[in-house]
């Protein structure tokens, strides 16, 4: 995670709360004895609001948008419009300290130094009610229905939406650990509603509605003055004495630094539904950040790990759609997967986890080996027996007990590493540089072996499955696809930003880029299809996508690939495409183009994938008859074999034609060779047009198979086509 200042501004006065419109289009501000409302988009001021007569200690938007309020030290609440009007005031006793509103109603809560008010507009009056001690903060749960009041000595009153008290939790602290902001969690996920509370005796702490403490308190090391959740409740932030907003999961486990400020911070708020954070401080700072969460995640064929909320791992089988969380208590800042390996690096220590079983579908993981030591690295890798770290320019080869083995130190950054496999304690890493360079390198090996180098950086990689291809994507998008051996280059393809190999076809890879899935199977024309994302495997008909931060099993019809084959009559190599995933029509029209083709074999093959047993009788019979004329001496006048007519009355049925089933008698020397090997042709006179190519092409097989010369064949002239 990382934060990018999008905006900042500076008022004169110190910053003490701030509030969102519930759209984030605007934000209020509390600065001074004034409201200044700002555009989020590009911090402009768009007006200042002038209605109270001291400092503005807090402000609140209805959940609606219609209406927001404010509340100052001069003992007043303001209520306005969505236009900026002031439209209602009602005053205290006491300077106000804070207001929320009801996230169901129009009902406001303003609690100043000795009571709290509920006010909605069906009442005439605001209804009030005596506290004993100052209120320093309240907030409401998310159906409405009870109000928490954090106290100045240390309680935690919780009330319903009459005044009336149900829960007092009592803080060990005491008046000596004042509670200074409180916030429920917004997630709608939650069975039960959670109460996060942040005192000065600097802890952290949460409850149930019934008060019940979860867990244990949370060491803070600063005075916390805010506390706001994420709209889905999955972070917290926290700002305070320590000059700086820390972000933290919902459990309280601190994740990192939004921003670091000059002074104490009093006030921050995340814009509703998005990564955007508003900072108020003291010295009067307003800034604006965005929060960059980076996707943290690994992938081994079909098994998909990924960090989720920040401390947990999820391991996604990609086939079956399983999955499994590994909970964690600290920030996942590495992932790596490989085979029947899973490592997770954490701040302080990196755990190595294995499956329980060799089962493929096994999906649960224990923990292996623990390296409790602090590494810094930009990318890490597992194998069977290691762990790979890369640091810059640098490889380093750790074991599971945490002692260097090997490193290796290359002539530019290293922008790309992958194990492509190998025995275990023995396996080879892809690796690509800056500077082009693309290296192998075994894991029990220190001397690297270079495979190519090209002009321009590297941005991804990828071998073939049988380690004769390298596919790479370079800096300027465009796909390079060589031959390992020769180092020569195949063929380049542009706009792409990830390719991949299939693991189940040579000669098969895809790509994406600009929008499109583009598939390519060997030196044919690429075949697109619209698809968002990045892929990052390919394996059979399923292409794994992965698009923001959600990874998907796209599945991918084999059609188009298959048929660039069959124009070419590479039957055997259009049925392995087949194989991976085509409709029954393709397999269909896969056998018959076979058949055609006399590629028998690959007929039979598409043939009883879609189960036609009259086709599978009609080859066997071909393939019958032709032994017998393999085995035997042919007459001067030969019949057609009998499989051959029945073919031709089948497939006259098929089409919706009449066909005799007649026995035909065929001229020898319409089949003989002639210069440049090439077949007479010549058209039947006995008025059976319909499929002659099987006949013609069965007989020349079996001519050419028993290399006869028949050039002195005596036929009648009268038999002759």
């Amino acid at each position: 995670m990382r934060a990018a200042l999008t905006w900042r501004d500076r008022a004169e006065q110190c910053i003490y709360d701030l509030a969102f419109k519930p759209d984030g289009t605007q934000l209020i501000i509390a600065a001074g004895n004034r409201l200044l409302v700002y555009d989020t988009s590009d911090g402009t001021l768009i007006q200042p609001l002038k209605g109270h007569k001291d400092t503005v200690y807090c402000v609140a938007y209805a959940k609606d948008g219609k209406r927001f309020a404010s509340g100052s030290a001069d003992k007043s609440v303001i209520i306005w419009t969505s236009k900026l009007e002031g439209i209602l005031k009602y005053t205290h006793n006491d300077a106000i300290q804070c207001v929320s509103y009801n996230p169901l109603t129009h009902q406001l809560a303003s609690c100043s130094s000795g009571d709290f008010g509920l006010w909605s507009p069906e009442q005439k009056s605001v209804s009030k009610h005596k506290t004993s001690c100052k209120i320093t903060c309240c907030s409401w749960t998310n159906d409405g229905q009870y109000l928490a009041l954090g106290m100045f000595n240390g309680i935690v009153s919780i009330r319903n939406k009459n005044g009336d008290e149900k829960v007092k939790i009592e803080r060990p602290g005491g008046s000596s650990s004042p509670i200074w902001s409180i916030c429920w969690n917004p997630s709608r996920d939650e069975r039960n509603d959670i109460l996060a509370v942040a005192d000065w005796g600097q802890k952290l702490s949460f409850y149930h509605l019934s008060g019940k403490q979860i867990g244990k308190d949370r060491v803070l090391n600063f005075d916390p003055c805010c506390i706001s959740y994420f709209t889905k409740g999955e972070y917290l932030l926290l700002g305070g004495s320590d000059r700086q907003v820390s972000l933290f999961t919902r459990d309280g486990v601190r994740l990192g630094t939004v921003g670091e400020q000059s002074s104490w911070v009093w006030t921050c708020k995340v814009k509703p539904d998005s990564n955007y954070v508003a900072v108020g401080c003291q010295d009067g700072t307003i800034s604006f950040y965005q929060l960059i969460f980076s996707t943290v995640h690994g992938l081994y064929k079909d098994r998909y790990a990924y960090r989720d909320n920040m401390t947990d791992v999820i391991v996604q089988h990609l086939i079956t759609e399983q999955k499994v969380r590994i909970k964690g208590r600290e920030l996942v800042k590495k992932i790596a997967i490989y085979k029947n390996r899973l490592a997770i690096q954490m701040p302080e220590k990196i755990l190595i986890y294995e499956l329980y079983s060799d089962d493929s579908a096994d999906m649960y993981y224990r923990v292996k080996e623990k390296i409790i030591k602090k590494f810094e690295c930009n990318l890490l890798v597992v194998c069977s027996n290691h762990i790979i770290l890369c640091q810059e320019k640098r490889l380093q080869c750790l074991s599971f007990s945490g002692l260097k083995e090997r490193e290796w130190l290359m002539e530019s950054l290293i922008r790309y590493i992958k194990v492509i496999g190998g025995p275990p304690g023995r396996e080879g890493l892809l690796v690509g540089l800056k500077n082009g360079q693309i290296l192998k390198i075994f894991v029990d090996n220190a001397l690297a072996i270079v495979l190519l180098k090209q002009s321009t950086a590297v941005r991804c990689l990828d071998m073939s499955a049988s380690r004769n291809k390298l596919a790479v994507v370079d800096e300027n998008d465009t796909c390079l696809v060589y031959d390992i051996h020769t180092k020569e280059l195949l063929f380049q393809e542009p706009n792409a930003n990830s390719v991949a190999w299939n693991t189940q076809c040579e000669d098969m890879l895809c790509f994406s880029g600009g929008g499109y899935l583009n598939i390519k199977a060997s030196n044919f024309p690429v075949h697109q299809q619209k698809l968002q994302g990045f892929v990052v495997g390919y394996n059979g008909s399923k292409i794994f996508c992965l698009h923001v931060f959600s990874m998907s099993a796209v599945e991918v019809p084999q059609s188009a690939p298959m048929y660039q084959y069959l124009e070419r009559k590479m039957f055997k190599e259009a049925y392995q495409i087949a194989c991976l995933g085509v409709t029954d029509a393709d397999w269909r029209e896969l056998a018959m183009e076979a058949l055609e083709g006399l590629e028998f074999e690959t007929a039979k093959k598409a043939f009883t994938r879609v189960r036609d047993l009259r086709y599978l009788e009609l080859i066997s019979s071909i393939e019958d008859t032709l032994l017998v004329f393999m085995s035997s001496e042919l007459p001067a006048a030969v019949k057609m074999p009998a499989g051959c007519s029945e073919l031709f009355s089948y497939t006259g049925q098929r089409t919706g034609k009449s066909m005799e089933r007649t026995t035909m008698t065929c001229s020898w020397q319409m089949f003989m060779p002639t210069r440049g090997n090439s077949m007479r042709q010549r058209s039947c006179t006995k008025g059976v047009a319909m499929k002659t190519w099987l006949s013609r092409c069965t007989l020349t097989y079996a001519c050419s198979t028993m290399q006869r010369n028949f050039w002195d064949l005596e036929i009648p002239k009268t038999q002759r086509c």
